[in-house]
Formats: C-alpha cells, structure tokens, sequence
C-alpha cells in the first residue's frame, strides 16, 4: 500500500512511525507545512502531489477540521484513492457526501480512530452487524470531560480548576469548548449511530447539553443522591431514532459511574449478542494512529465498505423518549414547578418527562440563566 500523509503532528508522525515497522505499508509522501520535519525528502506542500501521484493508493488524513480537510477527502476520493481518518468533524457533516463518493469511485472510507481512539468500536459494531441487530449505543466518548468531571468527583475540585488542570497535562485544549459543550461527543454519537443501525442522522438534529456550567454545588447534591455524573451519549433504533448527548447521573456499582480519568467507555446492547462495552483511552499519539493503521491494513486486505452495508437517512425523534431530571436554575419558572417531583437545596428532580420536551424547555430557559445545569437520572 502506497500512502500519502496529510498532516506530521502528534498522530500523524505516530501514524508514520507505526507504518515503518509494517511491511508493505509505505509512507510516500506526506502534506506538512514544515518539510524539516519530515525525514526522505517526502515532505510536499500541495495536495495535488499527492492526489495526482498514480503510485499512490491511499491517502490517510491526520489533520481535523472541516476545511480544508473536506476539499483534500473529496478530490482523494474523486480520484479513486481509499481515503481513511480520524477527523471526527469532517465525517460527521460530511458522512452522506463522503459516502457517495467513494461508493462512485470505487473506494474505501474508513474512519476507526475518530470514535474512541485507539478503541475497537467501530469496527466491532461492524462485526455485529453482520449477523445481529444493533439496538442501543450509549457511553463515555470524551476523556476531557470525564477528566473533569472525575477530579470533581474524587478530588473534590471545582470546575475551573479541574478544566486547568486538564488543560495542564494536555487532555484539554486552550479553547475547550468542543469537549465541554458536547461538539466533540455528538459527532462521535452521529458516526456511531451510522454503524450501528445504518442510519444517517445530521449532527444538529441530535439534542446536547455539556458540562460547562456544573458547580461543586452541583457534585455535592449528586454525592448526596447518591449519584456520580458522567457526560452521555446515546442512542436508540427502533421505528425511529433516538439520539442525544447530556450529563446523565449513575448510582454506586455501575460501570459507567467508575471510569477514571480521562478514559472512554462504550457500550452496544444487541438481540442476539447482550450488552457490551469496550473500555480505553480514546486519545493520544499511539493510540489514534494504531486504529489508523489497522483501518490500512484492512483496506489493503480487501474492506471496502464503511462498517456497514446499507444506509438510509434518518430524522432524530426524542419524544417517546422518558426521563427524569435533576434541574438546577436560579430563574423561576412554572413549568419546572408544574413538573417538579421532588426539591432539594436549589435543585429540583423532575417527574418522567419527554427528553425532546426537556431539552426544549431547556434552551430557552438558558436564555433566562446562562448558568442552568441539568443531569438525567439513569
């Protein structure tokens, strides 16, 4: 397999030190604004040296973003290059158009490393699907916030101080607001929900809420309902799709509640196969890369198709969905009282309500209280 790189940083150099110890896997050429940095003269400056290269096969992306990242996938695959990723931005917005493309060109996408990094999920999902149905995904998709969140909870941190920290030890970025707003999980939700039940929904259908207004208060009234809280993703097929990202609160005992650091886990439940999870880090240099080059080293054995067979586009639909909240707002309001079933120390927990009703009741009172936290009761 004759490769071209886009991108030489942290998981693009992992990507080509992991290549070097494979035969038959060969980094070419490599897209980098720094030609220093890459070593035998393989360093270009224009992608059209490497789309326009008839020796080379496939082209493996380690950038993110949507621009320009979206015009180098979709001349790749306009010229029949396999074209494979970790851009979990890209192949969300653009996973219908991506999907055309290389189905009219004969090529293979592959994006293993942009759901959970260096975990097996999406191709497990794959295998599942080959001879069960995928009924429910759900899980922890992002290190940052489940950092954050778990020095909370364990060290007794405050939210400013957990987000410095992670942003100290590199799990969190300067601007953090894709993990703590929920961006980075939706778009890991969208692509999981099109592996796992074929069905394409679009990333700003899928209802989210983060964890960017969460108080030691807030940590202090879950401690005492017993609870430790987590940020959600999940999703659901039945005659229609459900689907979205919010903190959700776990009693003692769970798996999920337990998850230290900045690891992922993530889960699928099946008819035939049960519930299972797969447990990891979900970033990094070695981790990401290694997924990438597994997706390589399928496509060089033949897998051409993107986890799953057949596809259909699909609309997010949470109104069947039931679930109890804990609310907490320094704004008055009505329908929070109407449906309120229990009040603590500033907080409410509400009776079973509409998760699309919620979440709508909930953007507009942030319009009220910016500093509005809310946690479903699982």
């Amino acid at each position: 397999m004759q490769i071209g790189l886009l991108g030489y940083g942290v998981v693009g150099a992992g990507v080509d030190h992991l290549a070097k110890e494979l035969d038959g896997l060969d980094v070419r050429k490599v897209l980098c604004l720094n030609l220093a940095d890459v070593t035998g003269g393989r360093g270009v400056t224009d992608i059209a040296e490497i789309v326009d290269d008839p020796e080379i096969d496939t082209v493996v992306e380690a950038m993110g973003g949507l621009h320009p990242a979206w015009e180098f996938a979709s001349s790749a695959l306009r010229a029949g290059k396999n074209y494979i990723t970790a851009n979990k931005a890209l192949v969300a917005a653009y996973l219908p158009e991506l999907l055309e493309l290389a189905q009219a060109n004969g090529a293979a996408l592959r994006c293993t490393a942009a759901v959970g990094g260096g975990i097996p999920w999406l191709i497990n999902l794959e295998r599942c699907r080959r001879v069960d149905t995928v009924r429910r995904i759900w899980g922890v998709f992002n290190g940052t916030t489940n950092f954050i969140l778990d020095a909370m909870h364990r060290q007794g941190a405050d939210y400013a101080e957990a987000l410095a920290t992670a942003q100290k030890l590199g799990y969190a970025e300067a601007d953090p607001s894709a993990d703590i707003d929920g961006d980075d999980v939706r778009r890991k939700l969208v692509i999981s929900v099109a592996a796992a039940f074929g069905a394409l929904v679009r990333e700003q259908d899928v209802p989210m809420f983060g964890i960017r207004t969460i108080t030691a208060r807030d940590v202090a009234n879950f401690r005492a309902l017993g609870k430790t809280c987590k940020l959600i993703a999940s999703a659901e097929a039945g005659k229609t799709v459900s689907a979205s990202v919010e903190p959700v609160l776990y009693s003692a005992g769970t798996p999920e509640s337990a998850i230290p650091e900045n690891f992922n886990l993530v889960s699928f439940e099946s008819t035939n196969a049960g519930h299972q999870s797969y447990y990891g880090q979900g970033a990094g240099r070695y981790p990401t890369a290694y997924n990438m080059v597994q997706d390589c080293l399928d496509v060089r054995s033949g897998t051409r198709r993107f986890y799953t067979k057949d596809f259909v586009r699909a609309e997010v639909d949470n109104t069947n969905v039931f679930r109890h909240y804990y609310v907490r707002t320094n704004a008055e309001d009505a329908w929070l009282d109407s449906v309120a079933a229990a009040k603590g120390d500033g907080f409410a927990v509400t009776a079973a309500i509409s998760q699309a009703k919620f979440h709508e009741w909930a953007a507009v009172q942030r319009q009220s209280d910016p500093t509005l936290f809310f946690a479903a009761l699982q």
